[in-house]
């Protein structure tokens, strides 16, 4: 029997699509040893992340009875929805939800029972049983203990004796022995206390479908730094540099800064959804000039005019959209008046959904810019802070810009999905925010004209990007 009268259960579920293919893990840990005393994983087809979680929840309760049915149990689960609905804080509403709650409140007294969310980097334990079991489940097999694990998580949790040694990130005697600390640094039962644990962020094999990578949402100014390969704002490539400096900093600060909002997180009910189209081509495009908010706001070329014709019945085909939202320029706006036209809706236009103002350099091609204005392009290459020559906006203020912009649609918008009708600065920035990108990672990007991509906002405020730039309606 172990130590201090009870049993941790760590669990966590999730599903590669959402719904999509899904499992469970579920750990059973010693609170006096930080030992792994009962391991839990299942493969269980196709289901939703709420679902999965519930039923890791209850594999980890199950197996917590089958070693000691009286002990009391500290329950930590990274699902806000799953903690608050059990701790009876929140209602339960989905038809689905109701009776795995159910089913997971008759396993033990009510008692015995306390639940604790925590970060889904502290949970790592029984993430990686969930995608043992979904990695099985792919491959037609049920999930089966690698027979090592446990023991060995086991065997390093014995061995410790004095602080929690600082391995590295995700180390399971790490793990184990913070559970140990913390709970004997409480009040001696495992139902009392905050119970620290692994420190690892959840890595790729977390994630979902194939085409979408998972970040929260980030509205921080973006901090100075350089690109190895760049781009101007029509997405053409036009310089390779190596700032070693540079990139090792970034790299060194990226390793420092603590994980949030990665992995898979609760079902937090239908996300607002940004599908976001650059606008046709105008006379300007094949020219690769810079063509901003500020210059002679062109018309669509009648290449343009196709391309918004063509991704308009790509879109109606579709479906999705529910509502159409336009930058003020006049390509953008004509570009979302094809689309509305399709698809029987208004057109409603947006400012903050304009392009950069580029300045002195409206009108010019990049070979130009370098030829008049070598020390300001360099400089503008070289941080977000810097503005283009003559009162342009930096990509800073552009980013301030844009992500009010964004927090204001997705209040107005929860649960909808909103067609975006802007350009490459804002369809580059908002994909950056969504993934926690570095600043040059805007001069990594590449957007063909009318091209399409598309980032679901949850309200965990997490954000799944789709990197879709899909010209295939053109074709």
């Amino acid at each position: 029997m172990p130590g201090l009268g009870g049993f941790v259960v760590e669990a966590d579920g999730g599903s590669r699509g959402n719904p999509g293919p899904a499992g469970y893990g579920a750990v059973v840990l010693d609170p006096a040893t930080g030992e792994t005393l009962a391991e839990r994983a299942e493969y269980i087809g196709v289901a939703t992340n709420n679902v999965a979680e519930y039923k890791g929840l209850i594999a980890g309760l199950k197996a917590a009875r089958e070693l000691a049915p009286g002990a009391q149990v500290l329950v930590r689960m990274d699902s806000k929805l799953v903690v608050e609905q059990m701790s009876g804080r929140w209602k339960i509403k989905h038809p689905d939800m109701k009776p795995l709650a159910a089913e997971a409140a008759k396993i033990l007294p009510r008692a015995q029972v306390t639940y604790e969310w925590i970060p889904r980097e502290k949970n790592k334990h029984a993430d990686r049983l969930a995608n043992e079991a979904m990695d099985a489940g792919r491959l037609g097999r049920q999930w089966e203990p690698s027979g090592s694990t446990a023991a060995l998580d086991a065997s390093a949790a014995r061995s410790l004796a004095g602080p929690v040694p600082s391995g590295p990130p995700g180390d399971a005697a790490a793990g184990a022995a913070a559970v140990r600390a913390a709970l004997a640094a409480g009040a001696g039962t495992a139902s009392r206390g905050a119970v620290s644990g692994v420190t690892a962020s959840r890595g790729a094999a977390s994630g979902g479908a194939a085409s979408g990578v998972t970040a929260s949402r980030d509205a921080a100014e973006p901090a100075p730094a350089a690109a190895d390969t760049l781009f101007v704002p029509d997405g053409t490539r036009v310089a390779d540099r190596a700032p070693a400096a540079a990139t090792a900093a970034a790299t060194a600060a990226a390793a420092d800064a603590p994980a949030r909002g990665q992995g898979w997180g609760p079902d937090m009910g239908a996300p607002a959804t940004f599908v976001l189209l650059r606008h046709g081509e105008t006379a300007l495009t094949p020219q690769k000039r810079f063509s901003g908010s500020g210059g002679s706001d062109p018309e669509l070329s009648p290449a343009g005019r196709r391309q918004a014709a063509a991704v308009a019945e790509a879109l109606a085909a579709r479906g999705t959209v529910q509502t159409v939202i336009s930058s003020p320029l006049r390509r953008c706006r004509e570009t979302a008046q094809g689309v509305a036209d399709r698809l029987g809706l208004t057109v409603t236009v947006e400012d903050g959904l304009r392009e950069v103002d580029f300045g002195a350099w409206e009108g010019l091609t990049f070979a130009e810019v370098q030829e008049r204005f070598p020390d300001d392009l360099q400089a503008w290459l070289d941080s977000p802070r810097a503005a283009p020559t003559g009162g342009g906006e930096s990509f800073a203020a552009a980013t301030r810009r844009i992500s009010a912009t964004r927090d204001r649609l997705l209040a107005a918008h929860a649960g909808r999905t909103v067609l975006l009708v802007t350009h490459v600065t804002p369809v580059k920035i908002l994909v950056r925010l969504a993934l926690g990108a570095p600043p040059e990672a805007l001069f990594r990007m590449e957007l063909s004209a009318a091209s399409l991509s598309a980032v679901a906002y949850y309200a965990d405020g997490n954000a799944s990007v789709r990197l879709l730039n899909d010209t295939s309606h053109l074709r």
